[in-house]
């Protein structure tokens, strides 16, 4: 089982987003079990939920871990072919973010479709690496920090801007033919509160 997979394509997103099938993908995600075994979890009857480990199966969301004998009857043992799912912009190409439309650093929408863009290449990337059977290469940096106030942020991103960019002009070289673009992207939006809620707005007009 994977621990994160891509859903690229709609109609596997849509399965995805019923609420009968999103519980069973969970309760699979927890361990292999049969129709019979879910029914009374969701409380459905089993002929009811067999139809939709169906679904799931067709579009690669279960898949078969095994058969067990259970009197006179072979039971089909389905497990979650990943402990998590993340929907990609791809499932809603026509309408999916463009951050090419425009660039803000400031604008909390922007940095929304960078973050879908984010996922949608990567996404693609892993795919396309697991049927190469070759490894990805990719760094991830993700951390937390308190400002003290809005003007030590602002002199923290100065100089994240700085350093960031001071790396990419030492080690950019796009004249190289046998190198290998990589996209670089720097975040920084305010912490969520545990308990889920936003954290308080800032004061900036931007969004």
């Amino acid at each position: 089982m994977l621990d994160v997979t891509v859903i690229e394509d709609p109609e596997a997103a849509a399965v995805s987003l019923d609420p009968i099938r999103a519980r069973l993908l969970a309760e699979l995600a927890a361990g292999p079990a049969s129709a019979a075994m879910l029914a009374g979890k969701v409380e459905l009857p089993r002929q009811k939920v067999n139809y939709h480990l169906k679904a799931l199966e067709r579009h690669g969301l279960v898949e078969l871990a095994g058969e067990r004998r259970k009197g006179n009857v072979t039971e089909r043992l389905m497990r979650a072919t990943a402990a998590s799912y993340v929907i990609s912009p791809l499932a809603l190409a026509a309408v999916q973010p463009d951050p090419d439309r425009f660039r803000d650093q400031l604008s909390a929408r922007w940095l929304l479709a960078l973050g879908a863009r984010l996922v949608r290449d990567v996404g693609s990337l892993i795919t396309g690496a697991a049927k190469a059977r070759q490894r990805l290469a990719t760094y991830a940096l993700d951390g937390e920090v308190r400002f003290a106030s809005a003007a030590d942020r602002a002199a923290f991103i100065q100089e994240l801007t700085a350093g960031v960019s001071a790396l990419i002009r030492k080690y950019d070289a796009p004249d190289t033919e046998e190198g290998r673009d990589h996209r670089i992207v720097v975040a920084v939006h305010p912490t969520l509160k545990p308990t889920g809620d936003a954290a308080r707005p800032a004061s900036e007009p931007h969004e």
